[in-house]
C-alpha cells in the first residue's frame, strides 16, 4: 500500500465531502462513538471547515482513495457547544485551535498516521500564532454494554503527545446512537496542550 499525505485548506474540502462523510461514518459507528449518522448530516458539518480560512483537513491517501482523515479550526469558526464551555472558563477563544476529529479506517491504524495527523495540525496552529489546541473526546462508562473486551482508550496516545484532560470542562453533544430511535446528548471531555 502506497500511502500519501494532503492537506486541504478552505473550499478545497468542498470536492471531497462524499467521501469524507462516507470515512466519518464508517469510522465513528465503532465504540466509543457509537454514531448512527447521515450523509446529509455529515457534509454539512464539513461546510464549517471549509468556510473557515484557517481551517486545514489532513487526508491519508491510499492511492486514489481516501482511508483517513483529521481536521483543525480555530476556536472562534467552531459551533457554539464547543466554543461556549471555554469562553464562560474564561479561555481566549480566539487564541484557541480546535481538533474536529482524525478518522482512520482499521487497516491502516499503526502506521503513524495519527502522529503525522497531530503533527501537521500543531504546525498549522504554531504558526498561525494560537497559543493553545484543544480536542474533546466523547465518555462513555467502562461497563456500557457495546465496549469491545479489546477495546483500547486513546488516552495514552494523546497524553504522550503532552495532551492533557481539563478536569471540569466538558460539553454535551448529541447524536443517534446505532440501535436508538432518536439522538441523546453525550458527555465530551475537552484535552489541551500549550504550544
Amino acid at each position: 500500500m502506497s500511502l500519501a499525505m494532503q492537506t486541504l485548506r478552505g473550499q478545497a474540502l468542498l470536492n471531497h465531502l462524499d467521501a469524507l462523510a462516507d470515512l466519518r461514518m464508517t469510522v465513528f459507528r465503532d465504540f466509543p462513538y457509537l454514531y448512527d449518522g447521515s450523509a446529509a448530516y455529515e457534509r454539512d458539518y464539513l461546510r464549517t471547515y471549509a468556510r473557515s480560512p484557517d481551517a486545514l483537513c489532513i487526508l491519508a491517501r491510499d492511492g486514489d482513495r481516501i482511508v483517513g482523515a483529521s481536521t483543525g479550526i480555530p476556536m472562534r469558526d467552531e459551533d457554539a457547544a464547543f466554543r461556549q464551555p471555554f469562553a464562560e472558563a474564561g479561555w481566549d477563544t480566539d487564541a484557541i485551535f480546535y481538533y474536529g476529529e482524525s478518522v482512520l479506517l482499521a487497516p491502516y491504524r499503526g502506521r503513524g498516521i495519527g502522529v503525522a495527523f497531530f503533527d501537521e495540525r500543531e504546525r498549522h496552529a504554531r504558526e498561525a500564532g494560537f497559543d493553545h489546541s484543544v480536542f474533546c473526546a466523547v465518555v462513555r462508562p467502562d461497563d456500557h454494554p457495546a465496549r469491545p473486551a479489546d477495546y483500547q482508550p486513546l488516552d495514552t496516545f494523546w497524553r504522550h503527545r503532552g495532551y492533557q484532560s481539563i478536569p471540569g470542562l466538558e460539553t454535551r453533544y448529541a447524536w443517534t446512537d446505532i440501535g436508538d430511535s432518536g439522538q441523546t446528548d453525550k458527555p465530551m471531555q475537552f484535552w489541551f496542550k500549550a504550544l
